[in-house]
């Protein structure tokens, strides 16, 4: 048999090589900027899980991630829901929360403005565009069943749907420790920048956008938020977790943790133990005397 010439050879469409070249260049830059972020001599930078286990990566990510989780868990999405989401974004932006993409394709989970997602401004909106994924995902039927790849695939109609599975590890610890079912396993360190002082207004209004609960006020820059209960039809079933305190309060200390270098946060202390940005490279410490009530999370802003 003769041999195929160049010209009869079938090609692929243009468009979608040059999405194709995109997509691996958007790739390679994300996993750099992470690498140097985290690796940096002096780098904030956030760790979740224990042992070989774990997965390292900056406050920005550590930010947007806990919103991630906050809205899902808000809204009575399983950490299933949380895991998938998780996974999405770290494929789709690592979990930062860009200006560009594929066509007009933003945010972190590179929602299109044009395909009815949102405006440019909501889908910047990491609470926006998170709750715009978990409204797609509930209509996706058994979606908690399905292999993540498929479950995402659901919402995303990617061109490459495999690439949602190598992430699954990592989203799984997060979702974890983030829906507060794997208790004191995520810390942020400050590295060698000094905290940055912090607004209580603005730690409120956040909490209340991700949560969908305003705190009570409290004394600046001390605030005390009430541990919520965790239902069986959301996060999972609420309790006592290993080594005190319950699930609903470990999802918003850590959403804290994870939260400090954008808001500005000096200390967490919840069910006997403690993190603090003074401290931060020994994470979760036993409190010398605890500064909470059993039932609440205390939240120090920085001055």
């Amino acid at each position: 048999m003769g041999s195929v010439s160049e010209s009869t050879r079938p090609r692929r469409p243009r468009r979608l090589r040059i999405a194709i070249a995109l997509a691996v260049l958007l790739a390679v830059v994300a996993y750099v900027v992470v690498q140097c972020a985290t690796s940096g001599k002096g780098a904030p930078r956030c760790v979740v899980g224990s042992g070989n286990n774990v997965y390292r990566f900056t406050p920005e990510q550590a930010s947007n991630a806990a919103t991630i989780s906050a809205v899902g868990t808000s809204r009575g999405m399983p950490e299933r829901a949380v895991t998938i989401a998780l996974a999405t974004a770290l494929q789709e932006s690592a979990l930062r929360n860009i200006r560009y993409g594929d066509r007009d394709s933003l945010g972190l989970f590179q929602q299109r403005p044009s395909q009815g997602w949102g405006t440019e401004a909501q889908i910047l909106d990491p609470v926006f565009s998170a709750g715009k994924f978990y409204d797609h995902l509930a209509k996706v039927p058994g979606y908690s069943r399905l292999p993540l790849t498929v479950a995402a695939q659901r919402v995303q109609r990617s061109g490459f749907p495999q690439a949602y599975a190598k992430h699954e590890p990592d989203a799984a610890l997060l979702a974890a420790a983030l829906t507060g079912r794997s208790p004191a396993s995520l810390t942020c360190t400050s590295g060698s920048r000094p905290v940055r002082a912090g607004d209580p207004a603005k730690v409120r209004a956040e909490l209340k956008r991700a949560f969908g609960e305003l705190p009570p006020g409290g004394t600046a820059p001390d605030i005390s938020v009430p541990v919520r209960t965790v239902t069986a039809g959301s996060a999972g079933p609420e309790g006592a977790t290993p080594g005190g305190g319950s699930r609903g309060g470990w999802e918003l200390a850590q959403w804290a943790v994870a939260q400090a270098d954008a808001l500005g946060l000096a200390e967490v202390s919840y069910a006997g133990r403690v993190w603090s940005a003074e401290e931060s490279d020994e994470g979760w410490r036993t409190a010398d005397s605890p500064t909470s009530r059993p039932d609440e999370v205390h939240i120090r802003v920085a001055r």
